[in-house]
């Protein structure tokens, strides 16, 4: 008995360093947000109790509104291409190849996802410079005019996307490898044989074997899409305008610039319920479209 408890103790020791960091870096700033968003507060006056009235000017909030929408457009864009370009660079890497040759493209491939989001923008926003960036001067071999990638409304989201999705899909493609590696092999051989090959193996067995990592995929894919932050902000700022600025970057301005962190957090609140309601619709919509075996 005194055996059973003193391994019970030890454990708990062995959890109270995470436990208590979990604690105050996670749930004591969640519960102080969702406090703070009913309060006006500037930091440096006491906070004044405001009710609903934060919750009331974002729906006449157009920076707020714009900010939502560019980032549903950036998530639905990043995501995608981040998984279909994870998705194939998988299925190539599993592909019939030499074993040292399978380990220098898995670890080129999640190379840029170790790197700091901030590093990676800066260097980005000197490749696609307009006036000297290498992005451009390559262009110029074929004769096609300077575009301005970050100066222009038409393309600075792309400029954005490309950059977040070429950092972020290594962590898809490592998930991709074991949910294709876990597929047995006796069961592409037995399909080969009733003359499936190509396309319609991977159609009819790959992606529904692999259905349940395509889901864990997309939810995180989202959730961390739907969080952007990094690369629009040192990126271009959110301009020309607002057509990059994200819902994380209005938290930012609001809360750290305008020193107005009430309102910031009934907007990161909104925000929060929104990553809530997106995740629940996937998994609600995981019980057709994901093949457990």
């Amino acid at each position: 008995m005194a055996h059973q408890k003193g391994a019970k103790l030890l454990t708990w020791l062995f959890l109270a360093p995470t436990l208590i960091g979990i604690g105050v870096f996670t749930l004591l700033p969640i519960v102080g947000s969702l406090v703070l968003a009913f309060f006006r507060w500037d930091i440096i006056s006491d906070p004044q109790f405001v009710g609903l009235d934060n919750f009331g000017r974002l729906l006449g909030d157009e920076t707020v509104r714009v900010s939502f929408m560019n980032t549903a457009i950036f998530v639905v864009f990043a995501v995608a291409l981040q998984l279909i370009v994870a998705m194939l660079l998988a299925v190539l890497v599993q592909s019939k190849m030499p074993s040292w040759l399978r380990g220098i493209l898995r670890s080129t491939f999640f190379f840029p996802l170790i790197l700091s989001a901030a590093s990676v923008s800066i260097l980005m926003k000197y490749l696609f410079n307009e006036q000297f960036g290498v992005v451009n001067w390559f262009l110029s071999l074929v004769n096609i005019p300077a575009v301005p990638w970050l100066t222009s409304g038409q393309w600075a989201m792309v400029v954005v996307i490309a950059v977040y999705v070429w950092q972020q899909f290594g962590f898809s493609f490592l998930l991709f490898i074991g949910g294709l590696a876990s597929i047995p092999r006796d069961v592409y051989e037995a399909s080969s044989i009733d003359g499936a090959t190509g396309w319609k193996q991977f159609r009819s067995i790959t992606l529904p074997l692999v259905s349940p990592t395509i889901l864990v995929a997309t939810v995180m894919a989202m959730i961390s899409a739907m969080q952007i932050f990094d690369q629009p902000y040192v990126l271009t700022k959110g301009r020309p305008g607002d057509s990059t600025r994200t819902v994380v970057m209005v938290i930012y301005e609001t809360a750290f610039r305008q020193l107005d962190f009430g309102y910031a957090s009934a907007i990161g609140l909104i925000l929060m319920l929104a990553i809530m309601l997106v995740t629940f619709i996937q998994f609600r919509l995981s019980r057709a479209l994901v093949f457990y075996q």
